[in-house]
């Protein structure tokens, strides 16, 4: 016989059949433990849900926090309160730095994912000095409260952390997460005197944009017929919206993580994952519930409606919605990952409010956005490196985001390395630019399309007329029927709700599994890691997420299909008065005449004082002039301008901003006679103008040596500041 037949004879092979045997009785055992302790997992995860369930405020926040007002309290009760977040032990809180108010979104789940961990908003802006809030809610809204109780109501506490900071730089800073941006977006276009930079991460606010073959989510509103569905379903929870079927929207979007990633990554390293698993299933299964009236105002308003973007929302005391009244920076965080608010919905907003960049100049605003190449929608509030890196930013830089000039800018940001320019400039790990943007780049970002426009705008059609006929002819049954009882069986066997219930120790099949898993532990034979079964174990795995996948995107391909089918249909669109000869299916509101005689008057107040001022308007002028050209405005050069202006003057962060906004406008509108006024604006004494000079030096060098046009304008700001001697003939005539 040869070599290569003694290797497939019988005999050769029987030395490796008890070592085949071993693998597999170990592999067997190992199985049957890790499923007892992935069972045992389950069972604290609903002993957990229940505890928390039990408490009065439940929410996963990881500070602790003062209760300064509580809304069940208002006029108007809500069920929302302000707290005051405790700084953890080491961190030194700086009274004159502005507060920062983190506000949770009500959108199925607890509150508290704004301060879930160390690294998070509320840790990263507390590690900055700042002092820090937080606006949360209990799970049951209170009787009869609407959306517009809650904006009053949010309105309120920023007064409140006003009033406790008198000696604050600048408005409270508010972060808004993913529901609770839009809301605190509506608070700012109705009072905007009580916000500072507000910043809206993967918060949608134009909820009809997307991308064909990507966002399906869009799609289901029209797909299932409207809000009519919204409707039946508050109605058969007794008047609340269980915020389960929120959480089961969302995690349908993912099916493959959903029935079976999540878990599977539990069971196959139930040794080291359960601590974290439960952390975040104390915050997914936390579900809160909205009264009937506050989700279909959000369903018809927003999600099928769209009317928050173009100014289409007036509240019942007859105050026009329009986020074009909004004073402060708006700070736009999105990412690409994000299929619950993808970029498209997070920024459509703008070009819906605006026609260009100067649109958004005349209207005094000042719009960043930062988008991220991959987190998901969740780690955008949750990631630690987010926190690390851009939410730290943000913090470390809002007196910058403050001070920006109006107009349309992208936060770029790159690692901090050991050959950057003045390092002691940069706050944090990464350096913040932010650099001007136009309407074009975000119209490829958003790439907005009027057939699309018109598909939704019909969708929104047929819904009213579905709600309309579900009123009529259904309702008044449905809630004769529908009773407390009914709700809670409902909420019961809800699909996100259910699990809670089985494995929790009221099951009597699961009371004796904490003890079982105890003995596992104790007993514990893990695979070695060689085992190759535990190869096809994970071969397994990675098939039926291929299959799932498989399923979640021939579904969603049919959906769309199904919504392009119908809503671009001519014939539906004329029936329900939407014909394509019509007028745009959605207002653009433009710019009312008091608005332009407003503006008007002031280019004649600021042309008229085009050369007042001294050296500090002549100085802020020469730097806006300068800092106009380039890649755009770095972190280092404002640093290096506040250390100025602290060393040098007693000006206040909101007077600079008023006259860099001067300056700004003034530059804007006559930029020649601006410059050739600069030189008026200086004091004759050569020494004052040479030290005012290094000074601009300074802050302009702080990124690095001037180079191409910045250099350019650097020379001619050097001549302007020349003391010229005046002639003998000058000297004769005076």
């Amino acid at each position: 016989m040869t070599d290569s037949t003694q290797s497939l004879s019988p005999l050769s092979n029987q030395p490796l059949m008890p070592a085949l045997a071993q693998q597999t009785m170990d592999y067997w055992v190992d199985g049957w433990q890790r499923t007892i302790l992935f069972w045992d997992v389950l069972r604290q995860r609903s002993d957990q849900y229940y505890a928390q369930k039990a408490k009065a405020v439940p929410n996963v926040l990881s500070f602790d926090a003062d209760l300064v007002l509580d809304g069940r309290t208002f006029e108007r009760p809500v069920n929302y309160g302000l707290v005051r977040i405790q700084p953890p032990e080491g961190v030194i809180i700086h009274p004159k730095k502005r507060p920062f108010v983190v506000v949770d979104p009500r959108a199925g789940h607890g509150p508290g994912i704004g301060g879930f961990k160390a690294d998070s908003e509320l840790g990263v802006a507390m590690r900055a000095g700042h002092p820090c809030y937080f606006v949360g809610f209990t799970p049951d809204p209170m009787p009869g409260q609407t959306i517009e109780d809650i904006m009053k109501a949010e309105a309120m506490f920023l007064e409140k952390v006003i009033e406790l900071h008198p000696e604050a730089e600048g408005k409270p800073c508010v972060i808004g997460n993913c529901q609770a941006g839009w809301a605190v977006m509506m608070v700012a276009a109705t009072r905007p005197e009580l916000f500072g930079p507000l910043i809206i991460p993967g918060s949608p606010l134009s909820y009809w944009a997307g991308v064909e073959g990507q966002n399906p989510m869009r799609y289901t509103g029209g797909v299932l017929g409207g809000s009519w569905l919204t409707a039946l379903t508050s109605d058969l929870g007794a008047g609340k919206f269980d915020g389960a079927y929120l959480v089961e929207n969302f995690e349908n979007l993912n099916p493959a993580n959903t029935l079976w990633t999540k878990n599977y990554d539990l069971w196959s390293q139930v040794d080291t994952k359960g601590p974290r698993f439960l952390e975040f299933e104390k915050w997914w299964g936390g579900h809160v519930n909205l009264n009937a009236e506050e989700m279909q105002w959000i369903v018809d308003q927003l999600f099928v409606g769209n009317r928050l973007a173009t100014a289409e929302i007036v509240t019942s005391d007859g105050v026009r919605i329009d986020l074009r009244n909004i004073r402060s920076p708006i700070l736009c965080f999105c990412s690409k990952g994000d299929n619950i608010t993808p970029p498209q919905q997070a920024l459509g907003w703008i070009l819906d409010l605006y026609s260009d960049k100067d649109d958004i100049r005349a209207a005094g605003q000042t719009i960043v956005y930062a988008i991220h190449e991959s987190i998901g929608h969740l780690g955008i509030f949750v990631s630690g490196g987010v926190a690390r890196k851009e939410h730290q930013e943000f913090a470390s830089n809002i007196d910058l985001i403050d001070v920006l000039p109006p107009g349309l800018y992208e936060a770029v940001m790159t690692p901090k390395t050991a050959e950057a320019a003045n390092p002691d400039l940069i706050i944090g790990d990464w350096i913040v630019r932010f650099e001007s943007r136009t309407f074009d780049d975000l119209r490829a970002i958003v790439q907005p399309s009027a057939e699309n426009e018109r598909r939704f705008a019909t969708a929104r059609r047929v819904s009213e007329i579905n709600l309309g006929l579900y009123r009529t002819l259904f309702q008044p049954f449905v809630q004769a029927f529908a009773n407390t009882q009914t709700a809670e069986w409902l909420h019961k066997l809800n699909p996100s709700e259910l699990p809670y219930e089985l494995f929790s120790d009221r099951n009597p099949l699961m009371q004796h599994i904490a003890q079982l898993a105890e003995q596992v532990r104790q007993q514990r034979q893990p695979s070695a890691s060689d085992n190759p079964l535990l190869h096809y174990q994970a071969m397994l795995s990675e098939g039926i997420i291929a299959a799932l996948d498989g399923y979640r995107d021939l579904r969603d391909r049919s959906m769309e299909q199904i919504f392009l089918a119908i809503y671009s249909s001519p014939l539906l669109q004329a029936l329900v008065g939407m014909r394509a000869s019509d007028k745009p299916p959605r207002r653009r509101p433009g710019l009312e005449p008091e608005r332009i005689e407003f503006i008007q008057q002031r280019i004649a107040e600021l042309k008229a004082r085009l050369a007042e001022g001294d050296e500090r308007e002549a100085a802020i002028r020469s730097l806006v002039y300068i800092g106009m050209a380039g890649p755009g405005v770095d972190e280092r050069a404002f640093n290096a301008l506040r250390h100025i202006r602290n060393a040098h003057g007693n000006l206040t962060l909101q007077e600079f901003k008023q006259i860099l906004r001067e300056q700004f406008f003034a530059l804007l509108l006559d930029r020649d006679d601006a410059l050739a006024a600069i030189p008026k604006m200086l004091p004759p004494d050569a020494a004052l103008r040479a030290e005012t000079l290094a000074k601009i030096h300074q802050v302009v060098s702080a990124a690095g040596d001037p180079s191409g046009e910045r250099a350019e304008r650097l020379a001619q700001i050097e001549k302007l500041f020349e003391v010229i001697e005046p002639t003998q003939q000058e000297l004769g005539q005076n």
